[in-house]
């Protein structure tokens, strides 16, 4: 899975942050952002354990 375009609710701007919380465009892990981003990827694994 490849970064996504998240919000940072530290800086208040989107920015490209990876499954792992590197920001792309400020060169460092973040915290505060939109993981649901990334969540709904795993949503759609769990389907299959029906």
């Amino acid at each position: 899975m490849g970064p996504r375009w998240c919000m940072n609710y530290d800086s208040g701007n989107y920015e490209w942050i990876d499954e792992y919380g590197y920001s792309l465009d400020r060169g460092e892990f973040v915290y505060n952002y939109d993981h649901g981003e990334f969540d709904d990827d795993d949503d759609d694994y769990d389907d299959d354990d029906d």
